[in-house]
């Protein structure tokens, strides 16, 4: 056997025990990891999602590694990246931009972990599953229910606050709003007086947007079309800065509760619905079923295709 030094033989010793962590934790055949690479948790629906997904996972017998990037393209990338090195069995990923993440998603299906995007589509990539909600019909909730409660008997003003242009759920709303709007613009009966786009679906961006829009408007609005309860909250702080808080429809969605409450109070008029719950338990499910099905490939490929 070769001498080695003592601090080279402590510094082996100690990459033994480390290398042997990461094994018991990540490659434990009987108990799948799943790696949640997040765009952010600092809104309370993401965290009640990761919450919801752990829960499932334990419950089948598997294990959560969650990770949030706070909204940076290169730190979701640099997130996911170590997940793949950690030797997770399956990623989800609710992405920041879903056209950054190409080559990380190419990198992890190289590396034989299946992907899942979760609620926000990752463009241009090899996904195993893509689970989320009808976007659309979102979108034109949010639309009908405005128009349904605008004054009747003269044209009304609108302000259209998008999500963030780098995800496609976004965009897809926003088709939903538009489905509902554009006839009524045509036919004369309202006026979108003022439209942008809340990069990272951020309050402070919907704030931005709403001053924007009385600039240039004035007070003489009815109805701020905000695609989501965060933004919804940065709509209604301009609102009530100048003193048209509960005089101005504001829509949202998600019913997270500092949505419900402004509804209470009468500062946001409205938000849509959706059963988190039940998308968070079917991914836990499929992300462990898909886990599961890769053992299974590395067991014997050839008769136990995916």
């Amino acid at each position: 056997m070769k001498n080695f030094p003592f601090p080279v033989l402590r510094c082996l010793r100690l990459l033994a025990v480390f290398l042997g962590l990461t094994a018991a934790v990540f490659g434990a055949k009987d108990k799948p990891v799943v790696g949640f690479s997040f765009d952010t948790l600092k809104e309370e629906r993401w965290q009640h999602d990761r919450d919801t997904l752990e829960a499932k996972v334990k419950s089948l017998g598997g294990s959560l590694v969650a990770v949030s990037a706070n909204g940076d393209d290169s730190t979701q990338v640099r997130d996911i990246e170590s997940l793949i090195t950690k030797g997770v069995d399956v990623l989800v990923i609710v992405a920041h931009n879903g056209e950054a993440l190409k080559r990380a998603v190419g990198d992890a299906k190289a590396a034989g972990i299946p992907v899942i995007a979760y609620d926000r589509l990752i463009l241009d990539c090899d996904v195993d599953l893509y689970v989320t909600f009808d976007n659309v019909k979102v979108g034109a909730l949010q639309a009908q229910y405005t128009v349904d409660h605008l004054p009747a008997g003269r044209m009304a003003k609108i302000v259209t606050v998008y999500g963030a242009p780098t995800d496609n759920n976004a965009k897809l709303v926003k088709e939903g709003q538009h489905s509902v709007l554009e006839p009524l613009v045509k036919a004369g009966k309202i006026q979108i007086v003022h439209a942008d786009w809340a990069a990272d679906w951020s309050p402070a961006n919907g704030k931005k947007i709403v001053n924007a829009a009385i600039t240039k408007a004035g007070h003489d609005i009815d109805a701020v079309i905000a695609s989501a309860d965060g933004v919804a909250g940065g709509c209604v702080q301009a609102l009530v800065e100048e003193k048209l808080a509960g005089r101005v429809i504001v829509t949202g969605q998600d019913a997270e509760l500092a949505a419900c409450q402004r509804i209470l109070r009468g500062t946001q008029t409205m938000t849509v619905y959706k059963p988190l719950q039940k998308l968070a338990d079917f991914a836990g499910q499929a992300a462990i079923d898909l886990a599961k099905r890769q053992k299974g490939r590395h067991h014997d490929n050839a008769r136990q295709p995916f």
